[in-house]
């Protein structure tokens, strides 16, 4: 699925969309340079997943990871900091990418190789002031 979001109010809407398609254990990897609306669409995605309040669903970059409770739960990395992929080992990332929750992954370019075989990507890019691209697709490795 290939869309324009004119607003961030709409990027929310998209992420809200895409959680209603989503499952236990699917991860979904954001692509996109820094101001792309990574974290616009996951406030979007938590929204769908039943998130209480999305306003505190932030970038967790110093943290890596957040947790959020909703209908499934959401396990919310950034990776913008991370520096080596092999960093993810003592976060036993695996646990989250195959656990009963909704894994979003900010930065996801710099684990590929670590997603699991099948992962929906989601590449976001600016095209204008308050307009982003967004291409979903799901990948099997």
């Amino acid at each position: 699925m290939k869309t324009i979001s004119k607003s961030v109010e709409e990027t929310i809407g998209i992420g809200a969309k895409l959680a209603a398609k989503l499952k236990r254990g699917d991860v979904v990897a954001l692509v996109g340079e820094l101001g792309s609306g990574k974290t616009v669409l996951t406030k979007g995605i938590a929204k769908g997943l039943g998130v209480k309040d999305v306003r505190y669903v932030n970038s967790p970059t110093f943290v890596i990871i957040k947790e959020y409770k909703g209908r499934i739960p959401l396990y919310h990395f950034d990776l913008y900091r991370l520096d080596h992929a092999s960093a993810l080992d003592s976060l036993s990332y695996e646990e989250y990418f195959y656990g009963d929750g909704v894994t979003v992954v900010e930065w996801a370019d710099k684990i590929r190789k670590l997603l699991p075989k099948r992962y929906i990507e989601v590449k976001l890019s600016v095209a204008g002031e308050n307009r982003r691209k967004i291409d979903i697709v799901t990948r099997n490795q």
